[in-house]
């Protein structure tokens, strides 16, 4: 499974940006079979939760610090996890990175340990 992480850029505060994760499965699975996140990695920080999105009919998770703020979504057509994220803040910078795995359970959901694929990572800086 490898994955593509892009979007990220420098932005001002309250501005938007659409981060996109194309995901190319391993073979027998589909892309609709596998559970797909984000993370991000602050300066100095450990590796956090953002926003999760299921399988089926894709329910979705979200980390307190940007719920309201930042949404996921997936397209199965173009194997491709969107996180579109809006009202922008400096403490959102950070290297976002997406995962996937075909058997997260659901209280794995937000456990970085849950994830066996991850992407490259994409660099989001918001200044104030």
């Amino acid at each position: 499974v490898q994955l593509q992480a892009s979007g990220g850029g420098l932005v001002q505060a309250g501005d938007s940006l659409r981060l996109s994760c194309a995901v190319s499965a391993g073979s027998g699975r589909s892309f609709g079979s596998y559970v797909v996140a984000w993370f991000r990695q602050p300066p100095g920080k450990e590796r956090e939760f953002v926003a999760a999105i299921r399988r089926g009919q894709g329910s979705t998770h979200y980390a307190d610090s940007v719920k309201g703020r930042f949404s996921i979504s997936r397209d199965n057509a173009k194997a491709t996890v969107y996180l579109q994220m809006n009202s922008l803040k400096p403490e959102d910078t950070a290297v976002y990175y997406c995962a996937a795995d075909a058997q997260v359970i659901l209280s794995s959901v937000r456990d970085v340990r849950g994830y066996g694929h991850w992407g490259q990572g994409t660099q989001v800086t918001v200044s104030s």
